[in-house]
């Protein structure tokens, strides 16, 4: 089901508008696409950070503009904590769109059981569906993957009607052995056995010409 966003129309653009916007508890966003106009919106703070929580694509506009709409792009400030800005295509809901889903791993491998860890090389997959069935995440069931073996994107598993972008040889998991702790460096007495230069009374030996 599709996230419901209350938009408003902003009638200021600009970074000290949408500065001053943000500090009153709105994200700015805008809404292109279709061939129609670019709107400029503003959307209760509360309500992108669920839409952000629980990773939705697509959303449903209602209030001053009531549309579909698919989540383009999240501008966030340069730590990464606060959204700036949000970027809404319009679409229908059974237009096909490619989108960027996060991989949910399942299952214990026997790999592990064998002693080896399990590493997650790829955490998010690109597909392409129809706007209204856009999955929360694609699953990759991980039992069966023994210590030195892999698993690729090929693997997963798509719901129906959902297509696989990302490249089918791509490694998404893989079991390891697990790195030990580096050795301690021999001595050079240990190494050779030899007994430590004594250096003669009376002070260093004198260099060789």
């Amino acid at each position: 089901m599709a996230e419901v966003l209350e938009v408003k129309k902003r009638d200021h653009v600009g970074s000290r508008a949408s500065r001053k916007l943000r500090q009153s508890g709105q994200v700015p966003a805008v809404l292109y696409g279709h061939g129609e106009a670019s709107e400029h919106l503003s959307i209760p703070l509360v309500q992108v950070k669920t839409l952000v929580r629980r990773h939705s694509k697509t959303v449903e506009l209602s209030g001053a503009i009531k549309d579909t709409a698919l989540v383009s792009e999240i501008h966030w400030d340069p730590l990464g904590i606060e959204v700036l800005h949000l970027d809404l295509i319009r679409v229908n809901l059974k237009e096909l769109v490619e989108v960027t889903v996060p991989i949910a791993t399942h299952g214990d491998p026997v790999g592990v059981r064998e002693g080896g860890v399990l590493l997650e090389n790829l955490h998010e997959v690109e597909i392409r569906c129809p706007a209204g069935k856009i999955p929360d995440s694609i699953g990759l069931n991980v039992t069966e993957l023994h210590l030195g073996g892999s698993m690729t994107a090929g693997e997963l598993e798509l719901p129906e009607g959902v297509e696989l972008v990302t490249s089918e040889e791509a490694i998404v998991a893989h079991v390891e052995e697990p790195r030990g702790e580096p050795e301690e460096l021999e001595t050079d007495e240990e190494q050779t056995g030899a007994e430590p230069e004594v250096i003669s009374k009376g002070g260093e030996k004198e260099e060789e010409d």
